[in-house]
């Protein structure tokens, strides 16, 4: 890595802070991940750079102590993507997190005409955020008005791809990478690309790979951080 101490364990609990790139597991909130890394190395002040619903894995920024300053500087990188949508109906929550609630015809879809309306998404557009997501309205989160079944009015806002790729469809799914500015729901575009192809489509993975320069090639697992934290507390007892 380019900074000294960047996704090094032992420099992430010094009161100076660190950085550390961790590969979030599925069906672990982001702030889950927050918390346990706090515990593990005992260190109060630990934040993310970037939202990852539960059900996608991948790239998660983590800041601590001073270097928690830096969070934002993340947050506006470029975000690459690998995922899946399966043609066919929608969710409510336009993952698999929620169950189906229409159908859709796919019959008349086929790997070239999907390409064709992904390009279609590509550059500025406008995109209205779903309801199962954690921005609020008059003070509430609208995942916690919609699991009451309560759907309020969202304002688009301007978001950037650029990049939308299918890379292999078979029927009735789709495989896809999507290059993205921060704020982009994934989910959105899925159920809004199959909305314009005169279809349904839910996400059913995703993946996030890039975040600027930083890729979760390069990024620790929770169970190597916890070996690593575990060594750190020895030699702190032993010294």
């Amino acid at each position: 890595m380019s900074s000294v101490g960047f996704n090094t364990p032992a420099q992430f609990v010094l009161p100076e802070g660190g950085t550390l790139l961790l590969d979030k597991p599925l069906e672990w909130t982001s702030f889950d991940v927050v918390k346990k890394v706090r515990g593990m190395f005992r260190v109060k002040k630990v934040g993310h750079a970037g939202t990852l619903d539960p059900l996608a894995t991948g790239l998660l920024i983590l800041c601590s102590g001073k270097q928690t300053k830096s969070i934002d500087h993340y947050q506006g990188q470029h975000k690459v993507y690998e995922g899946t949508m399966r043609f066919g109906a929608t969710t409510p929550s336009y993952d698999s997190a929620t169950e189906a609630d229409a159908e859709y015809p796919y019959e008349h879809l086929s790997a070239e005409s999907i390409s064709e309306a992904a390009k279609r998404f590509e550059g500025r557009i406008e995109q209205i955020p779903p309801m199962y997501s954690a921005l609020k309205k008059e003070g509430k989160r609208l995942y916690d008005l919609a699991r009451k079944g309560i759907e309020v009015e969202r304002n688009a806002r301007p978001v950037e791809i650029f990049q939308f790729s299918i890379t292999r469809y078979e029927a009735p799914e789709a495989t896809f990478t999507v290059e993205c500015s921060k704020g982009t729901y994934v989910r959105s575009l899925v159920h809004d690309i199959a909305k314009a192809l005169g279809s349904g489509a839910y996400l059913t993975s995703l993946r996030r790979t890039m975040s600027g320069d930083y890729s979760v090639r390069d990024a620790w697992s929770l169970e190597g951080l916890q070996i690593e934290a575990d060594s750190i507390r020895q030699e702190k007892a032993t010294a």
